[in-house]
């Protein structure tokens, strides 16, 4: 006997009618200078500027769980993109997006990722325009973020030189504690902790006007302090008791040492900017005046490595950050 086919699920993403949807809902379909949904996006330049791009990606199992809320997630995979650019000290002007997704995956889910990428994007007056949808073993969603740029205030990581100050935005510590709650606390608030990435856009803009150097923390000070110090070709020192620890790791984490290693775990999206020490004042100001906040936190000097001082003593900066080859986001 013939077994009967089976029907496809009516709320299933369909990908010409998701796209419908995308060129109805999204301001990009209606203002650029090419509509949402052709072969290609295009936006115009503003003169004396350089186009600053960067792609990342959240993978389910790695960088979210299988009930993390898609608007959270949509949201995530903008921020991370809107980071990298914000390191450059840019201004994001559109975030293209693939989702991969495996068949049968409700249509909603897509959409409302749709929908938390493009509330993130249009904080900074950027909005989505546009990407790819494509069937596959687990979701993920893929950000490409495009920014415009001042070719001299780039700061490159390899741009540090013997003087400068490190000054590093926001806390240390907020990715670390959320990954450990994920374990110790409720579930839900856990998810959405590890997901709330704040890029520091403004910060990032005010910051170019005075780095020599700068990137951001999303693996963690520790291993951007030691990516700054090899690109650049210096010795970096990074005083711990400076760092502006998140209020909510310092009270919750008793013991030094696991204090330490949620500190430098990663997760943070913060930036870390070495800046000539006759310019740091006017750059704590700027960050202020954007709404942020910044703190000096160690030194770049002659030599190579990157060390820890702590109670006086220097030692080598310990092995920490973000591997996402060896830790995944599953329990």
């Amino acid at each position: 006997m013939r077994r009967a086919a089976r029907r496809p699920d009516p709320r299933a993403i369909d990908e010409r009618e998701f796209h419908r949807w995308l060129a109805r809902r999204l301001p990009a379909g209606r203002t650029g200078p090419l509509p949402l949904g052709d072969d290609a996006a295009a936006l115009r330049p503003p003169s004396g500027t350089v186009a600053v791009i960067s792609t990342d990606s959240l993978v389910e199992g790695t960088h979210f769980l299988a009930d993390s809320p898609p608007g959270l997630v949509g949201r995530a995979a903008t921020a991370v993109s809107l980071s990298d650019v914000a390191s450059k000290g840019s201004r994001p002007v559109g975030v293209l997006l693939a989702i991969v997704a495996p068949p049968g995956t409700p249509e909603r889910w897509a959409r409302e990722a749709v929908r938390g990428a493009e509330r993130e994007a249009a904080r900074f007056g950027a909005h989505v325009l546009g990407g790819d949808t494509k069937p596959g073993p687990t979701r993920a969603i893929v950000s490409t973020v495009i920014g415009w740029g001042w070719p001299r205030r780039l700061a490159p990581r390899s741009g540090a030189r013997p003087g400068d100050v490190l000054l590093t935005t926001g806390t240390v510590g907020r990715g670390g504690l959320a990954f450990h709650r994920l374990g110790h606390g409720p579930r839900q608030r856990a998810l959405a902790e590890l997901l709330r990435v704040d890029p520091r856009v403004r910060e990032g803009i005010a910051l170019g006007r005075f780095a020599d150097a700068m990137l951001d923390t999303s693996d963690g000070l520790a291993d951007a302090s030691r990516l700054l110090a090899e690109a650049s070709g210096v010795r970096v020192v990074v005083d711990e008791d400076r760092l502006p620890v998140a209020p909510a790791l310092r009270a919750g984490v008793a013991s030094p040492g696991a204090r330490r290693r949620l500190a430098f775990f990663g997760g943070d999206y913060e930036l870390l900017a070495a800046v000539p020490p006759g310019s740091v004042a006017r750059a704590l100001r700027a960050v202020r005046a954007a709404g942020g906040r910044a703190t000096a936190v160690g030194s770049v000097g002659a030599g190579r490595g990157t060390f820890l001082r702590s109670n006086g003593r220097e030692v080598r900066m310990p092995r920490a950050g973000w591997r996402p080859f060896r830790r995944s986001a599953r329990r």
